[in-house]
């Protein structure tokens, strides 16, 4: 069930290239690793099956780590698969020698290198058995990257067929529900709350909780703040949206329920000032170790997000409880929202020269499809640009994510592209770039001419990172020479 593979071909790894093409794998070269890892994460996130990433030995090998490192932290699936030098010639000073699966063990979840030939089947609907781990573990649990290390050596041995060792494709990932109880008291925290929030994570998008989450809101009346990649799990232009009003809805809220997302440096680690010090977190996530973590919540509830939201929404479908919608906690909130709109929609319309970011993306939220795919990426752009882009489908904002990570919007565009290409044709993918964050992989425009990839770049031109230099700052640094140095 492997689809898309990315990479950059060399010794020792052509062959399995040529292989993977040969058995139907849709294979893109890319002009760096790192940005093939970066597709082949995205490819993860947007189908639920690891995207695979194939690199040389050595340096190759090295460019990648970024993307498993992005592609852990993020908690999307990945598998790599790496050449290396051949095992006679470990330790000899072999061509592109490195310690590949050591290395690779600090930014995946698995980092292996196959025993012998004999475990690598070639029968149609079976994978490698090593393979099979690598893909069981990116998606079982918590996703995260898994490393595959293959010798040179490998790549042109011959093996006895009756030697092979075959495995069953991997199953989904097992579904689990969190435990009655929890779910009882979740409900009845929400149910007495004065002053709620609902905070929707990229971990409610991936589990394609969005049904479920939107019912929720609906059936129980919450205000909801989506995180940046979770935009569009529930339509931005919901009435009960109140990411207008974010820093206010954070920091006053008696009662938050995480779905699926992480109170880290994103939600400001769920403490004061940012929090109440006395709020009370409902914490519902897939990893146990997750649970707890900067802040004790009032109820924890494990599992898959979308099997516990059902699970809330069968539990207030037998005790309804709808916030009331003229409470004074609305009242304020949707003052919030009109002020905040009210100002930002000034900034838009402002004419002068040169423009500001509001007025950019006011001019292209008019002209973008509703349902495109965007990619942003930057400084300013991908943080106004959030709250000036609306979102109304899951799973069509990608941007820099939990690690804050530049050089990855063309890499994002090009898988995005790839799956629409199969999946929804008609959609369009539109990537909106800082002028910095389109020098670190900027080279991937010839990889989307190649493929004739419907990709449309719109970059934010301020000739410098997050503000750039006004006219009067830059004259004055002319006078001390050469900006350069």
């Amino acid at each position: 069930n492997i689809e898309y593979m990315f990479g950059i071909v060399g010794i020792p790894v052509t062959e399995i290239a040529i292989a993977a093409q040969a058995v139907g794998i849709k294979y893109v070269g890319m002009r760096n690793e790192q940005a093939a890892c970066y597709a082949a994460s995205a490819v993860g996130y947007l189908t639920g099956r690891p995207g695979v990433c194939l690199v040389v030995s050595g340096p190759g090998f090295l460019h990648a780590l970024g993307g498993m490192a992005n592609a852990t932290i993020n908690c999307w699936p990945l598998v790599v698969i790496g050449g290396s030098s051949d095992r006679n010639q470990e330790t000899m000073g072999a061509f592109q020698e490195f310690p590949q699966v050591e290395a690779g063990r600090l930014y995946n979840k698995l980092s292996v290198r196959p025993s012998s030939l004999e475990v690598i089947p070639k029968k149609k609907n079976t994978k490698l058995a090593t393979e099979h781990r690598a893909v069981r573990t990116s998606i079982y649990g918590r996703p995260g990257s898994c490393y595959i290390d293959i010798p040179g050596d490998f790549v042109n041995l011959q093996v006895n067929k009756s030697s092979v060792k075959y495995v069953e494709c991997c199953l989904p990932p097992p579904v689990s529900m969190a435990e009655r109880s929890a779910v009882c008291k979740a409900a009845a925290i929400i149910a007495h709350s004065k002053q709620p929030l609902l905070i929707i994570g990229k971990g409610a998008a991936y589990s394609r909780a969005e049904n479920n989450i939107r019912n929720l809101v609906d059936l129980c009346g919450l205000p909801f703040l989506p995180t940046p990649m979770a935009k569009g799990v529930v339509p931005d232009n919901h009435p009960n949206c109140v990411a207008a009003a974010r820093s206010m809805a954070l920091q006053h809220a008696d009662v938050i329920i995480l779905l699926g997302a992480r109170l880290n440096w994103i939600l400001h680690f769920g403490l004061p000032p940012r929090f109440q010090q006395d709020v009370k977190i409902i914490q519902i996530d897939i990893c146990a170790e997750e649970l707890g973590n900067n802040v004790r919540p009032a109820a924890i509830l494990l599992g898959d997000i979308n099997t516990v939201t059902k699970q809330l929404l069968e539990e207030f479908s037998e005790r309804p409880s709808k916030y009331p919608s003229n409470s004074e906690w609305w009242k304020r909130l949707r003052e919030k929202i009109m002020n905040n709109e009210e100002r930002s929609k000034g900034l838009a319309l402002q004419k002068s020269l040169p423009m500001n970011y509001y007025t950019v993306f006011h001019h292209i939220r008019e002209l973008i499809p509703k349902d495109c795919i965007l990619v942003s990426e930057g400084a300013n752009t991908m943080d106004i640009g959030r709250t000036m882009l609306p979102n109304y489908y899951p799973r069509q904002r990608l941007d820099a994510g939990t690690f804050g990570t530049m050089g990855v919007g063309l890499a994002f565009a090009i898988a995005a592209a790839m799956v629409a290409k199969d999946q929804t044709p008609e959609k369009r993918v539109i990537c909106i770039e800082g002028d910095s964050a389109f020098g670190f992989s900027g080279m991937e425009v010839e990889t989307i001419c190649r493929y004739n990839l419907p990709i449309l770049i719109i970059i934010v031109n301020n000739n410098g990172i997050y503000t750039g230099l006004d006219a009067d700052s830059w004259k004055e640094m002319l006078t001390f020479g050469d900006p350069a140095t």
